[in-house]
């Protein structure tokens, strides 16, 4: 930062040049009854050793509160997984604590959500899942 060169400039440009090009894109929200529960879903999901390089996952979430998209995160894991089971289950624990997070906000401002919802579209990591819980 204190000291740029040529190539972190261009890369700015092109930035920059990108940011131009999407101000018509965005995110639709909608508004909830003030008298119904909203619905908190999760989604979740991990490709297995993905990296040519180092043979790390990579895992992404996404949360919606009522038909709002509101959260979503990609994360390359810090570890090897040794199996598609062991990615999938990373990707499900970390969904698990932004939706407990969640919970606890909206619990805090008092509004008044159903239990959420996370399906899992591993037979393996459901049953570790029922297992651990």
């Amino acid at each position: 930062m204190a000291n740029p060169l040529n190539n972190h400039w261009s890369m700015v440009k092109h930035i920059l040049s990108y940011l131009s090009g999407t101000t018509t894109f965005g995110l639709r929200l909608s508004h909830a009854s003030l008298n119904q529960d909203l619905s908190i879903r999760a989604y979740s999901d991990s490709d297995w050793a993905n990296d040519p390089d180092d043979k790390r996952s990579i895992s992404g979430t996404c949360i919606f509160v009522g038909l709002n998209h509101i959260s979503w995160s990609s994360k390359k894991h810090s570890l090897v997984a040794r199996s598609s089971a062991k990615a999938e289950y990373r990707a499900l624990a970390h969904t698990t604590t932004e939706l407990l997070w969640l919970q606890s906000l909206l619990a805090e401002l008092k509004v008044k959500c159903s239990s959420p919802t996370l399906p899992c579209d591993n037979l393996s990591v459901g049953i570790i899942a029922v297992k651990m819980g």
